[in-house]
């Protein structure tokens, strides 16, 4: 029997709704249980993510099970390798014998047809919420990414689990507002989750990387920031540190209450308050100091005043947004009456 014929890393009956992280996890660990790859095979995010279609966090959510469960094994170098006494190798993983059924690999190329448009149609509509109600266009969002209306309905489908869209009786698909209560009931989910999750991923910070992001937020302080900058100084800390906690239902309870973020940061690009940034930019600076000294506690207590600071200026901004810029309106999004 071949390599390809024995494995089963997914009944077809389960495919459908397993999460991208669950395949791979799925596929690695009859590999190396089978022994398929050789002893000592270098396995990283970048490595797995490429040879499953995907991105670097279900590669990573998958390397960490393994880990957990003892098939594979920490090493002197980035990533695991599979357990031996032979020397690491960096093979790719279809030169170390990676296999996939052909229905499995034809999934993961329409998930990555998915995966690819996502985050941009995720960050499109957030960024559209505080702004009033529209009606997100299921054809013209396919035509714009140039993919079919399959994978434009799935995109849509999985914006619904996350509560950004919601779809009426006729099929229709519509988006925001993201009113003053909604607002403070995300806030109120992060305030209460996020210090859980730090104090979880926290012996698992690497201080290299603390320096690295705290210099990053120490060079653009005082300085002229940009809607990018913001965002991936916000990164830094609330995805980077945060949403890298082990729990995965914890992580995504807190991702679905910081895409309010998105339409927030937005406010802050159109009215440029250099104070109002600027005191946001000091608290994530406290908070990586106190990360980096080891003061855990301190940095939770840190988190949460930073959160709850942050709710009233988000308020406070969203109810002076006027409507939303032209220049901004993607052309699958619509005003909705």
């Amino acid at each position: 029997m071949s390599s390809v014929e024995r494995l089963s890393p997914v009944r077809e009956s389960e495919n459908g709704g397993s999460p991208l992280y669950a395949l791979i996890y799925g596929v690695l660990r009859e590999h190396i249980v089978g022994g398929s790859f050789p002893p000592g095979l270098v396995l990283g995010e970048t490595k797995v993510a490429r040879a499953f279609h995907g991105s670097r966090v279900p590669a990573a959510a998958a390397l960490r099970r393994l880990h957990r469960e003892g098939l594979i094994r920490d090493f002197d170098g980035r990533g695991y390798v599979t357990k031996g006494n032979a020397a690491p190798s960096r093979l790719s993983l279809v030169e170390a014998g990676l296999r996939l059924p052909a229905a499995l690999a034809f999934k993961l190329k329409f998930r990555n047809r998915r995966e690819r448009i996502y985050p941009d149609v995720e960050h499109v509509v957030a960024a559209c919420l505080p702004y009033g109600r529209f009606q997100v266009n299921e054809s013209a969002m396919a035509e714009h990414y140039g993919v079919s209306r399959t994978v434009a309905h799935e995109v849509l489908t999985r914006l619904e689990r996350t509560g950004i869209v919601t779809q009426d009786i006729n099929q229709r698909w519509y988006a925001g507002p993201l009113t003053e209560d909604l607002l403070r009931d995300h806030f109120e989910m992060r305030c209460v989750l996020e210090p859980v999750a730090l104090a979880q991923v926290f012996p698992e910070l690497k201080a290299d990387d603390l320096h690295k992001k705290y210099d990053r937020a120490k060079k653009v302080q005082g300085g002229c920031l940009t809607l990018g900058k913001i965002e991936r100084l916000e990164k830094d800390l609330h995805v980077d540190i945060i949403l890298k906690c082990r729990n995965l239902q914890l992580r995504e309870a807190i991702r679905r209450s910081q895409l309010v973020l998105v339409a927030v940061h937005h406010g802050f690009d159109v009215y440029r308050d250099a104070a109002t940034i600027g005191l946001m930019m000091s608290e994530h600076i406290g908070i990586l100091e106190a990360l980096i000294k080891g003061l855990h506690m301190d940095a939770g207590h840190r988190l949460e005043k930073h959160l709850r600071r942050s709710l009233v200026q988000s308020v406070d901004l969203v109810k002076n947004l006027g409507p939303l810029p032209e220049s901004r309106r993607s052309p699958y999004l619509a005003p909705a009456c």
